[in-house]
């Protein structure tokens, strides 16, 4: 796996490709042997362990049950080194008076291995850092709702040409298009001249990717928050506060709201592929997609929630609230804000679970 957004490996159907400087390169043809369900060893663990829950575990970790051979007993894995921490699962790897003689020969709902053990751990330590994206893609869906009613109430003339609100989010497309480019083939080859660096100029790991697109995204939320601040000013100003029309305020002040977002989407979303694809195990690396879709379900569901719970504890009596149905009226500036705030806090959060995170130890036979 590479360091950076210029030297990718992404395993695509059966063939390895590696984007490199801006190319995809087809680096070999690979053969995965299917493994078995991953769903079905995680239960297995949890049923192995439960099985041995008043047993207790051999002081050296040597001791666990694991597959004598070179290879993985799971088909397309390789072997897992044992790690500390989240005990309680090590004692599905726990080989049994009855069992010395020929554990192979026991059901994996009896006695698991050390790799399968560590597989679920693994997924274990993977889920905090997980959820701290969801946020990040419920701020990601204001693109598509908060930003357009914004832009509804700005001045979306630029001299003859009329910019409809909900397509001046193609600046953030735009973003995405050409920093992904930038980054490969300008920034990288000009600090690599100056530094001879050959791996990630600023990144080491895709957690810090991570880090910095949670950080673009609240940038985007407090962009959001001042240019709406402004517009309200301006509403006030004009006496159009109590009239649902568009504000003389440009449009064009959202481009760097938009922009935010797109750059923290190229660092998040490749961050978080690349981390689901270097830190699954071997065999259960098609979940990093299914990881990934649920964290974006899961923030639009998050999104929604917030978004009912606004007028619940903002509306009282003949005020409006933070996002009435004329925003003249209301305070989106605030709700703006507020997502700042949390992006803030999970920020925080994420920091703290990316310090504390292990990573997967494999080894190599």
């Amino acid at each position: 796996m590479g360091n950076g957004l210029h030297d990718t490996v992404l395993g695509v159907g059966m063939v390895d490709l590696k984007f490199t400087s801006g190319k995809i390169v087809q680096l070999k043809n690979v053969l995965h042997k299917p493994g078995g369900s991953p769903l079905a060893r995680v239960c297995q663990v949890l049923v192995a362990a439960t099985r041995n829950f008043n047993k207790d575990l051999p002081c050296d970790s040597t001791a666990l049950y694991e597959f004598l051979g070179q290879g993985s007993a799971i088909q397309g894995s390789r072997k897992l080194e044992h790690t500390d921490g989240l005990n309680f699962f090590d004692r599905a790897a726990i080989v049994t008076p009855s069992g010395c003689e020929s554990p192979r020969q026991l059901s994996s709902w009896e006695i698991c291995t050390v790799t399968q053990v560590e597989e679920l751990k693994i997924l274990i330590r993977m889920l905090p850092i997980w959820s701290t994206v969801i946020l990040y893609s419920a701020v990601q869906e204001h693109m598509f709702s908060t930003f357009i009613e914004q832009g509804m109430v700005m001045e979306k003339h630029v001299g003859s040409f009329e910019i409809p609100a909900a397509s001046f989010q193609s600046v953030q497309v735009i973003t995405v298009l050409l920093l992904i480019p930038f980054y490969g083939r300008v920034l990288v080859a000009v600090f690599r001249n100056f530094t001879g660096r050959t791996n990630d100029i600023f990144f080491d790991t895709p957690v810090e990717r991570l880090g910095l697109g949670l950080f673009l995204s609240m940038l985007s939320m407090m962009s959001a928050a001042v240019v709406e601040s402004n517009r309200l000013r301006i509403a006030q100003d004009k006496g159009l506060v109590h009239r649902q029309v568009a504000v003389p305020m440009s449009i064009l002040w959202q481009g760097p709201q938009y922009m935010m977002l797109g750059a923290g989407e190229v660092f998040t979303n490749i961050g978080l592929s690349e981390f689901f694809y270097s830190e699954s195990p071997d065999s259960m690396r098609s979940l990093r997609m299914a990881f990934y879709f649920a964290n974006i379900a899961t923030g639009n569901y998050l999104n929604s929630f917030i978004l009912s719970l606004v007028p619940v504890f903002t509306a009282r009596g003949d005020i409006p609230g933070w996002i009435p149905g004329n925003l003249n009226e209301g305070h989106l500036d605030r709700f703006y804000l507020m997502m700042a705030g949390l992006s803030f806090l999970n920020l925080l959060a994420f920091i703290f679970c990316a310090t504390r995170y292990t990573n997967v130890k494999r080894l190599h036979i």
